[in-house]
C-alpha cells in the first residue's frame, strides 16, 4: 500500500514514524514533509492547501491511502475532494470538521444534545459582547469562533483583559474571518486533559490519554502556545473518568453528528476540564494533537495503519489497540521569540548524538529545514524530544538529558514538562 501523509510538523513526523513501521505500507510519501520526515518518506514540496496539486500528485504516484494531519485542509474540505475522486482518506468531511472549524457550532451541538460543557454565548457585535463580559465578570474565556492557529483563546483574569480580547477580535480583526464571531464562556476550574478517540461514523475507539502544557513558561506562566510539551498517560484520567468521558462526551457526540447528517470519521480530540462535577468538554479538535501525537505514537504497540483504515471503512466495532505500559514525555524545543515572532535560520547541531545515546529517545522535527549539510530552525516550535520510561519521572529525565545534548543556543524549552503527573505520584 502506498500511503501519503499530509503535513509538515512534529505530529506528521510522529505519524510517518508509526506508519513506516507497518508491514502494510510498501511506500510512504509526505507533502510537504520536513527534514526528519524525509528520512522515512519521499517528500513532495506541495502545500497542505494546494488541493489541485495534491490530487495530481496522488494520481500520478498511485497513492492508495491519504492521512491528513493538520486541521486547515480538513475544515476546507480536502477529504471531500478526495472522496469525490475515489481516493481513500483518513479524516472528517468539511461538515464534520466543523467541530473544530467553529467553536460556536460545537457549543450549540453540546447544548442541543446535553453534552457537558461550559455555559456560553455567541457574539458578532463588540458592544453586546462587552456588555456580556461586564455582566458576567472575570475570570472568563473569550474565543475566536474559527481556526486561529492556536492563538484565538484568551483566558481572561480580569474584565479589562476580556474586553481587550473582544476588541482585538471583533474590532481589530486580528483573526480575520476566524474572529468575525466570538464565543464567550464561563471559566471552568479543574485539571485539563486530552482524550483521543478514533471514530468511524458510528463507533468510537478510545486511545491513550495525554496532557499537554500550553503556557510558554515553567509553572504554566506566560502566554498560551500551540503546546510546549506533553506526556502520556495522564494519571488524572482514571478508569472512572475515562468511562465517563466515553459515555457522557464521546459517544453522545458521535451519535449527535450522525443525527445531524454530519457523520464523523477520523480522530476526535476532546480537550477536557476535569471539574468537581465531572469531566466537561472545553473544545474539540478533529485531528491528532500536537504535541500529544508525539507521545501517543511511541506508546502504541499495535500497527497504526489498520486502525486508521478501520476508521475510514466503518469497522472499528471489532477493533482494539495495545499500548506500552511505559510513560512518554515530549519536550518541545522552540526558537527565540516564540510564541511571538520566532528567530529563524539558526543552526542546530548534535541531533544524531542526542538520540543515539539513549534508545528510549526519539526526536521528531516540527519546524526545520536543510541548507546543504546544515539543519536550520524554520518555525516557532522546532523540535520534539520524546523519551519513554517506566514512569513519567524517568521519561522526563531521559528527555531532558537528550535535550541537553543538542547544540542549539538559540532554542529554549520548558523545564517542567510532566510536573503534574510527578507531583501526583509523590503525594
Amino acid at each position: 500500500m502506498r500511503v501519503l501523509v499530509i503535513g509538515s510538523g512534529g505530529r506528521e513526523h510522529a505519524l510517518c514514524w508509526a506508519i513506516s513501521a507497518s508491514p502494510l505500507c510498501d511506500r510512504l510519501y509526505a507533502a510537504p514533509g520536513n527534514p526528519g520526515i524525509a528520512e522515512l518518506a519521499t517528500c513532495a514540496p506541495i502545500g497542505v492547501m494546494e488541493f489541485g496539486r495534491l490530487l495530481a500528485f496522488i494520481k500520478a504516484e498511485g497513492i492508495d491511502f491519504v492521512v491528513v494531519g493538520p486541521e486547515a485542509p480538513l475544515v476546507a474540505g480536502l477529504v471531500d475532494r478526495l472522496d469525490a475522486q475515489g481516493i481513500a482518506a483518513f479524516g472528517p468531511s468539511a461538515a464534520a470538521a466543523a467541530l473544530e472549524g467553529s467553536k460556536g457550532f460545537t457549543k450549540d451541538l453540546c447544548a442541543k444534545y446535553g453534552i457537558p460543557t461550559a455555559a456560553y454565548r455567541r457574539f458578532s457585535e463588540a458592544d453586546a459582547a462587552k456588555d456580556y463580559v461586564r455582566t458576567k465578570g472575570a475570570p472568563i474565556v473569550v474565543k475566536a469562533d474559527g481556526l486561529a492557529a492556536g492563538k484565538g483563546v484568551t483566558v481572561a483574569a480580569s474584565i479589562e483583559e476580556a474586553l481587550a480580547a473582544v476588541e482585538e477580535a471583533l474590532v481589530g480583526h486580528r483573526f480575520g474571518k476566524a474572529g468575525a464571531e466570538v464565543v464567550i464562556e464561563e471559566f471552568l476550574e479543574g485539571e485539563e486533559a486530552s482524550v483521543f478517540a478514533l471514530v468511524d461514523g458510528r463507533h468510537s475507539l478510545l486511545l491513550a490519554s495525554a496532557q499537554d502544557h500550553k503556557r510558554v513558561g515553567d509553572g504554566d506562566t506566560g502566554p498560551n502556545t500551540g503546546g510546549m510539551g506533553a506526556y502520556s498517560p495522564a494519571p488524572c484520567v482514571t478508569p472512572e473518568i475515562e468511562m465517563r468521558v466515553r459515555r457522557e462526551i464521546i459517544e453522545p457526540t458521535v451519535k449527535a453528528m450522525a443525527e445531524e447528517g454530519r457523520p464523523f470519521k477520523g480522530v476526535l480530540y476532546a480537550g477536557l476540564m476535569l471539574t468537581k462535577a465531572g469531566p466537561m468538554l472545553i473544545e474539540y479538535n478533529v485531528r491528532f494533537g500536537d504535541p500529544e501525537c508525539q507521545v501517543l505514537m511511541p506508546r502504541l504497540k499495535s500497527d497504526i495503519l489498520p486502525a486508521l483504515l478501520a476508521a475510514r471503512d466503518g469497522v472499528l466495532d471489532d477493533f482494539d489497540l495495545r499500548w506500552n505500559e511505559e510513560a512518554a514525555v515530549c519536550v518541545v524545543l522552540a526558537a527565540e521569540g516564540y510564541p511571538g515572532e520566532p528567530r529563524k535560520g539558526t543552526e542546530i547541531r548534535g541531533l544524531d548524538r542526542a538520540a543515539a545515546d539513549d534508545p528510549a529517545v526519539t526526536i521528531f522535527h516540527a519546524g526545520t529545514k536543510r541548507e546543504g549539510d546544515r539543519l536550520l530552525a524554520d518555525g516557532g516550535r522546532v523540535l520534539n524530544v520524546v523519551a519513554l520510561g517506566k514512569d513519567v519521572a524517568e521519561a522526563q529525565r531521559r528527555a531532558y538529558a537528550a535535550v541537553d545534548r543538542i547544540d542549539w543556543p538559540q532554542g529554549f524549552c520548558r523545564r517542567d514538562i510532566g510536573w503534574r503527573a510527578i507531583a501526583r505520584s509523590s503525594s
